[in-house]
């Protein structure tokens, strides 16, 4: 049975007991499983000031992810827009694509990735970083990264880079229908977050981005991607087990009582209110839980339902060998060239 591509997305979890360097030198191990199971990608997202995730700067850590793996794409899911300046952001891309060619991803959200406190502390007193002007630093991006349709007059003498010979592959992602008609509009790649947002627009989104896609120099037909948040063990018993941690992680964030990652045992003997329990009985935290078969079965539904033409796996663990592990599985059952 021939299926679409399979990718990861990472956030360099901070698990309790560990530190930040613990998270990053797992994530890079993750990306190097991923790299040698013939997954397709490795993105890592942008968060700030949250103290389960390490992932702050994701073209500092692509840089180090692209130049330990071989020959997996690497990117941002995404780069907040919104926190920095369009010029920047083409630069820091242009430079990673120039390091490793034709394999540099540019995924872009419009959320800030943290809190509003700390998305004023990125943005200083700027009235140019906001999210009115997301389209317009959009396009700036785009024209700044080789696409000829979208070329504002005033970055005529800007260039990115001063000699690029490729690009890197720039991505619209979003949770709402707003992202997935941008990225139709603009005839780019759309990655659906799926994985945070399960009671969400996932249908509605896929048909507005299918529907309503006008090609581009570079992509003549959509390319839809969705994520999900997934664990494969060698039982359903234990993957539920494993799964525990993100359960908690998303209580933490519903509560605002942020915290490292707890351990699976841990998750299961923790002592929790009456509102808790019944937020926690409505938070899944991991989408599909059980063995590869059962994870795999799942999948394929999601894109029979979508049509997405490739999914991204998220998955919050405690103990990263517990996330190679479960890519391992998936990436047999799923049947993935290595």
């Amino acid at each position: 049975m021939s299926r679409v591509p399979l990718s990861v997305l990472d956030l360099a979890t901070v698990r309790e007991g560990h530190d930040s360097t613990d998270a990053l030198r797992g994530t890079t191990e993750i990306a190097q499983a991923a790299d040698d199971l013939g997954y397709s990608r490795f993105w890592v997202a942008e968060h700030h000031n949250m103290p389960a995730v390490a992932s702050t700067s994701p073209p500092v850590l692509i840089a180090h992810l692209a130049a330990n793996t071989r020959r997996i794409k690497v990117g941002s899911g995404g780069v907040m827009l919104p926190n920095h300046m369009p010029f920047v952001v083409a630069e820091q891309f242009a430079l990673l694509e120039a390091l490793h060619p034709n394999r540099i991803d540019l995924g872009i959200g419009r959320a800030p990735g943290t809190d509003q406190a700390t998305a004023a502390a990125l943005r200083g007193v700027s009235p140019h970083l906001t999210v009115e002007q997301f389209p317009d630093h959009l396009g700036m991006v785009l024209a700044l990264l080789g696409d000829d349709r979208v070329a504002p007059e005033r970055i005529e003498r800007l260039r990115a880079t001063p000699a690029p010979a490729t690009y890197p592959e720039v991505w619209m992602l979003g949770s709402s229908t707003y992202g997935a008609q941008v990225a139709a509009a603009l005839g780019l790649p759309f990655c659906y977050a799926y994985h945070f947002a399960m009671s969400s627009d996932v249908d509605t989104a896929a048909r507005l981005y299918i529907d309503g896609f006008k090609p581009s120099p570079r992509f003549p037909e959509p390319h839809l991607m969705v994520s999900a948040s997934v664990i494969a063990a060698e039982t359903h018993e234990e993957a539920q087990f494993l799964a525990g941690p993100s359960r908690i992680m998303a209580l933490s964030l519903r509560t605002g009582r942020l915290g490292p990652i707890v351990s699976p045992e841990q998750a299961a003997t923790r002592e929790l209110s009456d509102l808790d329990r019944q937020l926690l009985d409505q938070l899944p935290g991991t989408q599909y839980a059980g063995t590869a078969e059962e994870v795999v079965q799942a999948l394929d539904e999601l894109v029979e339902r979508t049509a997405a033409k490739e999914l991204i796996l998220a998955g919050t663990v405690y103990d990263p060998a517990t996330r190679r592990d479960s890519l391992a599985r998936i990436a047999k059952a799923w049947g993935l060239p290595n």
